[in-house]
């Protein structure tokens, strides 16, 4: 087999930092990508010595030729760069040319340096709210009726992957994730979660700001299931939906407070403007076996990160 070599971008954000680490500790030959040199997420889980080891390419996802150049020599490619809903909502212009220009350069460089490895991060939010389906559990195929610019953005790239490959013969795979959580996810929508945890170990108080039901999917997991994708390979532009553990923001405090022995995180009314859970059938067809945390042994280690660092 020849020698893999990935390129990751966003890897200085939460799932583009813990796909740089598993990479690494596998030994694999890693270029990261990120306008932003900022690598505290990365440094809190790689030790210097190992992250010595990858590439370095500061450069802009929205400029076509900085991608192309990432992209040459690679064989695979995890394209994990994106705004998340509040800089959208905040910037929606700004959140464009990140989101969709920047996912179509990355298309368009991997056709030109014929790259037949790539996994890209969509998101349940090319959904939209409960009340515009009759079914907490969303089937495969069901509509997407995104509320935000953020997932109006997401459905634009996989609309994108599936005309390339329909022009173009570039293979992909669209993976949707829901509430990601645990150590490193410190911003977004659904980062809340996690900032319980953490104001939790500090003993401090904390709100969420919304109640409902969601899935969770432990941040680890879901970047060895980006990894588990971009090797795939095969044809198509496939779009999979992550499955996890699906419970209410009540439940899961529950479990922080079990955890952590504190008892001052609070949750608001209304909920994520998303149904509670996905279809993750076509992902498990596909894949057979998918990484998956137990949620309480999840949000245990999350503590005890969270604990070691403090």
């Amino acid at each position: 087999m020849p020698q893999e070599r990935f390129l990751v971008t966003g890897a200085m954000g939460c799932l583009g930092a813990w796909v740089t680490k598993l990479l690494l500790d596998e030994g694999v030959d890693v270029a990261i990508f990120d306008l932003s040199d900022n690598d505290a997420r990365l440094r809190a889980i790689i030790d210097d010595n190992d992250l010595a080891r990858a590439k370095r390419i500061k450069a802009d996802i929205t400029v076509r030729g900085h991608v192309g150049a990432a992209v040459a020599g690679r064989t695979h490619v995890i394209h994990l760069a994106a705004l998340q809903v509040p800089f959208v909502r905040a910037d929606p212009a700004q959140g464009a040319a990140v989101n969709v220009t920047g996912t179509v350069n990355v298309f368009e460089a991997v056709r030109e340096h014929g790259v037949e490895h790539l996994s890209y991060a969509s998101s349940f939010a090319v959904y939209g709210h409960p009340r515009n389906y009759d079914t907490d559990v969303l089937p495969a195929g069901a509509a997407r009726l995104p509320d935000t610019l953020y997932g109006v953005y997401k459905m634009a790239n996989e609309d994108t992957a599936r005309v390339f490959w329909q022009d173009d013969g570039v293979p992909s795979i669209g993976l949707r994730p829901y509430t990601v959580f645990g150590p490193l996810r410190d911003q977004g929508l659904t980062s809340q979660p996690t900032l319980s945890i953490e104001a939790a170990v500090r003993g401090e108080p904390y709100h969420i700001e919304y109640g409902g039901t969601a899935t969770y999917q432990f941040a680890p997991d879901v970047a060895l299931q980006f990894i588990m994708a971009a090797r795939e390979g095969g044809e198509g532009a496939g779009v999979y939906t992550l499955g996890g553990d699906t419970v209410s923001v009540g439940d899961f405090v529950s479990i922080v407070h079990e955890v952590t022995g504190r008892s001052d995180i609070t949750i608001g009314g209304g909920s994520l403007p998303f149904p509670g859970r996905g279809d993750d059938g076509p992902l498990l067809a596909r894949f057979g076996v998918v990484p998956h945390t137990p949620l309480r042994e999840a949000i245990v280690a999350t503590a005890e990160f969270f604990e070691a660092r403090l």
